[in-house]
């Protein structure tokens, strides 16, 4: 049997609409926000906040997409987009 030797992409970890999360979140790959985070998130990949997402408390990341509401202090370690 033949070894597949392609890096395995990371997992990308949702915390879904009607989901409330109060606490520290710490990941290494990307995550999606559609529900709500109170507390701190730090990742080593890219954090998104959907529309109906909410964060209250800090994100440290290396990436940011926010579509919702960020109530946070934001640490973003190259790129971070804002959409209406």
């Amino acid at each position: 049997m033949a070894k597949n030797n392609e890096a395995e992409a990371p997992e990308i970890n949702i915390i879904r609409k009607g989901t409330q999360i109060t606490g520290e979140i710490t990941c290494s790959g990307d995550i999606r926000i559609d529900g709500t985070l109170k507390g701190m998130l730090i990742s080593d990949g890219k954090v998104v906040v959907g529309v109906s997402g909410i964060i209250d408390g800090e994100v440290v990341c290396k990436n940011a997409d926010v579509s919702g509401e960020i109530n946070a202090k934001v640490t973003v370690k190259e790129l971070i987009q804002l959409k209406s």
